[in-house]
């Protein structure tokens, strides 16, 4: 096995905390248990023994997983350190080398890089920012064969905020089942929509061969609990707990004790409309911040998520440009070409308020200097 670099994470864990301000995120800013639980809540979680707990979840936090999905039970739930942990169990779980992969693009790199560094055959479809950042379905359809074992799709999409409507989730779905196919969706930022509706889940297609992989760390606004989790048909789950014991074997217990309460279905909806309530007033001062450059951005406002994925028109490569922000600013951006696509950037508009004001502020002479 050979893996190549994963630049996006590598940059990020270089200079994310060496920065005065971090629009590299895709999440909203998270709080603190004593901003966001109540004082019993809190003194409960004081008095837990630190115990490995669950391997696979406790049955409160799949009990808990379960009640988002329609017809979900808790032995469709699997739980991991993260959904990064969920994604690599998916792939060393289902496929081998010289399987092969078909790919949304663009993605989160994280299975991409991983899939082809175990030798798995990573064909790519595109979202097209002419569509709005939807795919043609013709060109996935043409790009699916009989050996097609995975279909990966994020939704909503990281970069691009873009969310996939009820019926190009059904005809992805119908894709798969005419090959047989497995469909692998990162629904992380489902719940984080700005129309306060959630988009379709894969798992309401209602096809054996689905699994969401999804997690805390993007539209609950709680990164740092590394929470997230499988949901599939049983046999898969099994499967995928056979090899979660070679992984990480179990989830922090602390963290497992939260998120069971943070997911209750009388907890949840207050979560995610905290974050909707911060997009929302972010997106409209970043989309102002937009506007000022007078059409040197080109950008299609996100349907979810906290971040805004923008074309530039100016003669500079986007890695050299995000170093020279980062550089003459102290502030930290994605560059497109992290993800293969030059001149464009991401901006994450989900911190909080008063920072992304100075971070805006901070880089308006870099841009207007090009």
């Amino acid at each position: 096995m050979k893996f190549e670099p994963f630049q996006l994470e590598r940059q990020q864990s270089i200079w994310e905390n060496k920065v005065d301000y971090n629009l590299s995120e895709s999440g909203v800013h998270p709080g603190t248990l004593k901003s966001l639980f109540s004082s019993n809540f809190i003194e409960k979680i004081e008095n837990t023994e630190l115990t490995y707990g669950f391997t696979e979840g406790s049955p409160e936090l799949r009990q808990s997983i379960a009640s988002i999905y329609p017809g979900a039970i808790p032995e469709n739930v699997q739980a991991f350190n993260g959904s990064a942990e969920a994604n690599m169990v998916a792939i060393m779980s289902l496929l081998e080398k010289g399987d092969e992969m078909v790919y949304m693009m663009p993605n989160y790199l994280q299975i991409y890089g991983f899939s082809r560094g175990l030798g798995v055959d990573v064909k790519t479809f595109a979202l097209h920012e002419s569509l709005n950042w939807q795919p043609d379905l013709d060109e996935l359809r043409s790009l699916v064969t009989d050996k097609t074992k995975l279909i990966c799709i994020c939704n909503p999409n990281n970069p691009t905020g873009s969310v996939l409507p009820k019926e190009t989730v059904h005809a992805i779905g119908e894709i798969a089942q005419s090959v047989g196919a497995w469909i692998l969706a990162d629904e992380v930022y489902r719940g984080a929509e700005l129309n306060r509706e959630e988009c379709t889940s894969i798992w309401e297609i209602d096809y054996d061969k689905t699994i969401v992989n999804c997690g805390l760390s993007k539209a609950y606004g709680l990164p740092g609990l590394r929470l997230g989790w499988s949901l599939a048909n049983k046999d898969y789950i099994q499967k995928c707990w056979a090899t979660h014991d070679y992984t990480s074997i179990a989830i922090g217990r602390l963290s497992d004790m939260i998120a069971a309460h943070v997911l209750l279905p009388e907890n949840r909806m207050k979560t995610l409309n905290r974050t909707r309530d911060a997009l929302t007033k972010n997106l409209a001062l970043f989309q102002a911040w937009v506007e000022s450059f007078h059409g040197k951005f080109n950008f299609i406002p996100p349907d979810a998520g906290a971040m805004a994925f923008a074309r530039y028109d100016w003669d500079i490569n986007s890695s050299e440009l995000v170093e020279k922000v980062r550089n003459e600013a102290s502030v930290m951006l994605v560059a497109g070409d992290w993800y293969g696509m030059d001149h464009y950037l991401r901006f994450g508009y989900g911190a909080k308020k008063t920072d992304l004001e100075a971070a805006l502020e901070r880089i308006t002479p870099v841009f207007n200097s090009l």
